[in-house]
């Protein structure tokens, strides 16, 4: 990869596009589905449908300034909006294809969005009405057509329409670009909402462009170009947006967008990724569906396994004490293992860089034993959003690695972790008090307790407000007994309680695969709502809940627990679109069950 790239001064993200495009020219960039097969747009195209889109809004009414909201599923309309957006000065607001309309109306109204870009039809009967009732949304931009049978308060304006029906020069739009500082506002990312409502968080240019080149520096110890990314994270994501799209262009790299999470699989075989942006949740279940299948192959399949998980193990965390056989045993489960599960990741999977929320050490090496290179990082939507990330060389699978370059990162008295530098946000929208509380003497208060260690790791124990106080004063970190629970086969989902209390008691969602072999087994009828307060199910999870009892300390033990008669969806209102559980409204939902077990216990509740 040409450093010279990533280690240059870029004064705008636009800028940076637009200079690797003249490098890229008919070079493969974006890959989308047509027609079923995957049919690449090249860099030269991408930046000709950037500059139209950017003179087709301009001509609309969009000033510098202006926000413009994109809700879209990712795709290459999502890049080319963002870049156009951008390069007139404007903001985008990334906003997620899974809210509810009183969350759309909250981040349409918040922002003030003069504009939106939306993607497709079923989204269109959710929007739609929204910006129909906030009066300073003029005009909205499909991507495909929704059906209309009246007239909205807001244009409605086809995008094919638009880029046919535009000229427009890159290089006029390229010009004009470089007048942007880094000290621009690029986007309003809202955060997650675990605690309450979404918040917009002012990224600037020089944020991103920051944590792009920490990021590169990273992956340039164990890639020489000719990268891949496989984007399915939403882009509304401040992760996604940062390191599964302007990651790639800092690298000159290809995105090929998937069709959705169902069709995963399928999509890595096709774009044969070679680095991939990746949340805890979704390897927690995939190691949990490989555990099943190899211990229902059961024989030799399984004994090999299970010799691929101990030596892999070892060779990466203990190489030394590896002896000749085994050293020579595992170079052969290389080729009959290791290379198999590669090939289901596409075959060309140099490493997975894992963020959003906690790794639990366990996945990570299960992962890594099998050929895998995890690299777990962090961060938060207020440093855009990469703080620190494993090396290759250097990778502690229970710590979140060091800082990037270029950041300061210190650990306050309490125990909070602080950053500063140019990553830092500019604040919340319109919201100073807040802004004032995160960022003081420009470092940012993270809101997370941790530790360094003597190498310069970050050790993470928990989220400040999330810290569970029992009625003895003892500190118990909900997110590591959370995380320990959902590793069992039988449990797919828990949230604890225990604040202010005598012992911690759980609501737990059994695991969706484990209850239809559970169900098989034990001859049972019915879904998760038939049958949560069934005792024999409430029998099964509790054997899950003990083997976690008996590696947990007396005050992390969860002494009773209740089955919650659905999911955590992000439907429900019960998870962020970034797969964190919303504490608040879960605790609301099951007060009284949470509750009951303090007291004289409900039905549902069991001593674990």
């Amino acid at each position: 990869m040409a450093q010279e790239v990533y280690q240059q001064e870029w004064p705008n993200l636009v800028t940076l596009f637009f200079h690797q495009a003249s490098v890229g020219k008919k070079k493969p960039f974006l890959w989308h589905k047509v027609d079923g097969k995957y049919r690449p747009i090249s860099w030269r195209e991408t930046a000709s449908q950037v500059a139209k889109l950017a003179a087709a809004l301009e001509k609309l009414g969009i000033e510098s300034g202006d926000r413009v909201a994109i809700i879209a599923n990712n795709r290459p309309e999502w890049c080319i909006s963002d870049l156009a957006i951008m390069a007139l000065g404007a903001i985008t607001v990334p906003v997620y294809t899974t809210y509810t309309e009183r969350d759309y109306a909250h981040v349409l109204e918040d922002s003030g969005a003069k504009a939106i870009i939306l993607s497709d039809r079923k989204l269109a009967k959710h929007v739609l009405p929204v910006a129909h009732d906030l009066n300073h949304i003029r005009f909205v931009i499909t991507i495909e057509q929704p059906h209309i049978t009246q007239g909205l308060n807001a244009d409605i304006y086809s995008w094919q329409g638009l880029i046919e029906e535009t000229k427009a020069k890159v290089s006029d739009l390229e010009e004009r670009a470089q007048r942007l500082t880094r000290k621009d506002t690029a986007c309003l990312i809202y955060t997650s909402g675990t605690g309450g409502a979404p918040r917009g968080v002012m990224q600037h240019h020089g944020a991103i462009l920051h944590n792009c080149a920490g990021a590169a520096a990273v992956v340039d110890e164990f890639s020489i170009g000719g990268d891949a990314f496989l984007s399915f994270l939403p882009l509304s994501h401040a992760y996604e947006h940062t390191a599964g799209q302007f990651l790639p262009i800092i690298l000159g790299a290809q995105i090929y967008y998937a069709e959705g999470l169902d069709k995963l699989s399928t999509n890595l075989g096709e774009a044969r990724p070679t680095i991939m942006v990746v949340v805890p949740r979704l390897f927690e279940v995939l190691r949990n569906k490989i555990q099943r299948d190899i211990k229902k192959a059961g024989g030799l399949k399984s004994k090999l396994f299970e010799r691929t998980l101990e030596l892999g193990e070892k060779a990466v965390n203990r190489p030394h004490e590896m002896n000749l056989f085994e050293k020579l045993f595992n170079k052969l489960l290389d080729r009959i293992v290791r290379k198999t599960v590669r090939k289901s990741f596409g075959g060309r999977v140099k490493a997975l860089v894992s963020g959003g929320a906690p790794l639990n050490p366990e996945v990570g090496n299960f992962f890594a034993s099998l050929g895998l290179m995890m690299l777990q990082g962090y961060g938060q939507t207020e440093s855009a959003p990469l703080i620190a990330v494993n090396r290759r060389y250097s990778n502690k699978m229970d710590t979140v690695g060091k800082a990037i370059d270029n950041t300061d990162v210190k650990i306050a008295d309490d125990g909070e972790i602080l950053v500063r530098g140019e990553l830092v946000m500019h604040g919340y929208w319109r919201d100073p008090e807040a802004t004032a509380r995160a960022v003081q003497n420009g470092w940012l208060h993270t809101g997370d307790v941790g530790m360094l260690d003597d190498d310069g790791h970050i050790h993470i124990t928990d989220r400040k407000k999330d810290i569970i106080v029992n009625d003895k004063g003892d500190n118990v970190s909900p997110q590591r007994v959370e995380g320990m629970l959902a590793l069992e086969p039988e449990i797919g989902q828990a949230m604890v309680y225990g604040d202010k209390r005598p012992y911690l008691v759980g609501l737990l969602v059994p695991d969706a695969d484990w209850m239809v072999e559970w169900k098989r087994k034990t001859g049972k009828d019915g879904d998760l709502a038939d049958l949560f307060e069934d005792a024999d199910l409430r029998a099964a999870l509790d054997k899950a809940v003990s083997r976690i009892n008996n590696k947990l300390t007396v005050t992390e033990k969860v002494r009773r627990f209740v089955i919650a008669p659905q999911a955590f969806t992000i439907e429900n209102a019960q998870m962020t679109p970034s797969l964190k559980i919303r504490r608040h409204v879960i605790s609301s939902v099951y007060e009284d069950n949470i509750l009951s077990l303090y007291g004289a216990p409900k039905a549902a509740a069991k001593e674990a």
